[in-house]
């Protein structure tokens, strides 16, 4: 990208980009105008400080330019071009994205509104975006951490549903990380400041899960020396999070259902009648849909808890992570322990792996070869045997040419794509003979 800004292209109607820009400062969300051909016409203040910093020039550039660093408008790129269907829709689109910004890749909510003159055509576009901070494209210390297109479309559905209140239900294998997006739609609800309760449903007996669920009087049975809170009381004002309902005993269901419906319970001994106030997401590796089916799960309760599902993608259809998940797990070593790095030949290896149990089973890997690293340097033969993969693995030159081929970013952003140096890319690509 040239250093020097193109001169900007007039703006078809100057006095009602004046109108904008002055409606815009009031804003406290990042703001630009676009005309239809992408270029940024105008910029609030707001879009300056958070995505301006760089001192980088964006007034006069393509806005896909700026915030992917293509050379094409983001639909030619093999992504959804908010403005494409916005004109098409003659009204608002909305679609996240991973856009470049001075702190590096982010996951950014974009939504784009046409502005229509008094002949129906487009004339401009307002895009207001916002940072999404429940997930990093980077390596990360903490929470969801990913930018591959399964990853994103299962954020997208969790930055959709967050701010309302519905029922959230998580459909996804064992260590698909189904507690971490619980908690990331529990920090982007207007619950936030509540309390986020954990419910294990799994190995619970009917009696004892509904001691805990509603809790207990003081002799409502032998042992129970005193009143006990349950942890539907324990959510008030937060979220209780359901993991693993479909194990939830079919008597049981019963009362959750009344539970959901009524926001009323009782604790076990009681007569009093106590009134719930929670956000629900519940998670389940298992086929409710076939369970309906068998009679092992109730219908009602199925339709109250499934009112907005999100499907959680397996590892395997997340290659593009692997790299990214695993300086994160090195980069989040606990109180004591050293600071890893991982040698090529063992992210290769990792990188070929099928992962039947997913990113929990990425984790394990990582800390069983912890172990072994007496160096500092997690190498192949620190990792455990495993089948062969289900695919045959490229050659390190036919792997880096697959990228290239589809990868429309810059040298840069390849490189932090990869989880390597831009040096060691150059070196790569100069030895393959694709520089």
């Amino acid at each position: 990208m040239s250093s020097q800004p193109p001169v900007p292209p007039p703006a078809p109607h100057s006095a009602l980009l004046q109108s904008l820009v002055s409606f815009l400062e009031h804003e406290v969300q990042p703001m630009i105008v676009l005309d239809p051909e992408h270029n940024i016409l105008a910029a609030n203040s707001a879009y300056q400080r958070q995505f301006g910093s760089t001192g980088q020039p964006f007034i006069g550039h393509k806005c896909y330019r700026i915030s992917h660093h293509y050379e094409l408008p983001c639909d030619e790129a093999g992504e959804h071009c908010p403005m494409r269907k916005a004109q098409e829709l003659r009204g608002p689109d909305r679609v996240l994205h991973i856009h470049h910004t001075p702190r590096g890749p982010e996951h950014v909510e974009v939504e784009l509104r046409p502005i229509l003159d008094q002949h129906g055509n487009i004339t401009a576009y307002v895009e207001r975006l916002s940072v999404v901070r429940s997930a990093s494209a980077r390596p990360s210390d903490e929470g969801l951490v990913g930018r591959s297109p399964a990853f994103n479309l299962a954020l997208a559905a969790l930055q959709r549903v967050a701010p309302s209140s519905l029922p959230v239900l998580l459909l996804g294998d064992s260590g698909t990380g189904k507690e971490l997006f619980a908690r990331a739609v529990h920090e982007t609800s207007e619950r936030a400041g509540g309390p986020f309760v954990i419910v294990d449903c799994s190995g619970l007996t009917e009696t004892l899960f509904e001691s805990e669920l509603f809790g207990h009087e003081k002799g409502a049975f032998t042992g129970a020396t005193a009143r006990k809170p349950g942890l539907v009381e324990t959510a008030q004002g937060g979220t209780l999070f359901l993991d693993e309902i479909g194990d939830v005993p079919l008597a049981m269901q019963v009362k959750l259902l009344r539970l959901i419906e009524s926001g009323t319970y009782r604790r076990v001994g009681g007569v009093e009648t106590l009134h719930a106030n929670f956000r629900l997401v519940a998670a389940t590796h298992k086929p409710l849909e076939k369970m309906l089916v068998s009679g092992e799960f109730r219908q009602d309760l199925f339709y109250r808890i499934s009112a907005f599902p999100i499907a959680l993608p397996p590892l395997r259809e997340r290659a593009e992570d692997i790299a990214l998940l695993v300086n994160s797990f090195l980069q989040r070593a606990g109180a004591g322990k050293r600071k890893l790095s991982i040698a090529p030949d063992a992210m290769v290896q990792l990188q070929q792996r099928t992962w039947p149990g997913n990113v929990r089973e990425l984790r394990n890997v990582l800390e069983r070869a912890r172990l072994f690293a007496d160096d500092g340097v997690i190498r192949a033969e620190h990792l455990p045997a495993t089948a062969a993969p289900a695919l045959p693995a490229p050659t390190a030159a036919d792997a880096l040419a697959s990228v290239l081929a589809t990868f429309r970013g810059t040298r840069s952003e390849l490189a932090t794509h990869l989880a390597i140096s831009e040096r060691t890319l150059y070196r790569r690509l100069k030895a393959q003979g694709l520089a």
